[in-house]
């Protein structure tokens, strides 16, 4: 068992910048995580993954100014999102399956609103 928690969500201003970190509290050895967002009215998307080895995908919308990262000493990943736009806002949610099986595992979700 598996449980996250998201953090660093917030209210930022177009073009600027936050760090979501989504901390797990077992053991990240062959857990892949992606972090997701959903919007009011739409679907949940995925925004960036990261496997355990360390390969990464990214949606289009987001390719060139988000970053997903993983430390596995502190059993956490993060997501660094620059040239934050409006049409980003949204809850972001981290999710976490074993390696060759769908997601299991969810975080609670943190807000981004990105507004002037």
């Amino acid at each position: 068992q598996v449980q996250l928690a998201e953090s660093g969500g917030g209210l930022v201003q177009p073009g600027g910048s936050l760090r979501l970190s989504c901390a797990a509290s077992g053991s990240m050895f062959r857990i892949y995580v992606g972090w997701y967002r959903q919007a009011p009215g739409n679907q949940r998307e995925l925004v960036a993954l990261i496997r355990s080895a360390g390969s990464t995908t990214y949606a289009d919308s987001v390719k060139g100014r988000f970053t997903i990262s993983r430390d596995n000493a502190k059993n956490t990943v993060y997501l660094q999102m620059n040239s934050l736009k409006p049409e980003d806002t949204a809850v972001y949610y981290c999710g976490a399956g074993m390696t060759g099986a769908p997601i299991k595992f969810w975080g609670q979700g943190t807000q981004v609103t990105v507004s002037s």
